[in-house]
């Protein structure tokens, strides 16, 4: 699935959150969106990919394998990580037929 196909819900709490912070974090999400065809496996994948940084990995070396310039705090992305993971638990409540999408 491409990212535009996600409900409004789910762009909102991934793609719009991750921008907000830093467009090269967006550009993780953003190509992972390619690797599934139901959103919810998405949501799943997103979630699994920041437990992974967050659990096994140093946060130091994910900063540096995402940001390319102007590296941000690493407090700071802890924090957008958080968020991004509470607003996917949020989607999820949300059953499929009830999220907004975009018409084409």
């Amino acid at each position: 699935m491409d990212k535009d196909d996600l409900s409004r819900d789910s762009y909102d709490a991934i793609i719009i959150e991750a921008e907000k912070f830093h467009h090269d974090l967006t550009l993780q999400f953003g190509v992972l969106s390619g690797s599934f065809d139901t959103e919810d496996e998405y949501l799943t994948a997103s979630e699994n990919m920041i437990m992974d940084w967050i659990e096994n990995w140093d946060i130091d070396d994910v900063i540096d394998e995402i940001f390319y310039d102007n590296q941000p705090n690493k407090v700071d992305f802890k924090k957008c990580l958080d968020k991004i993971i509470s607003n996917i638990n949020e989607v999820k409540k949300i059953p499929i037929k009830a999220r907004k999408f975009d018409e084409r």
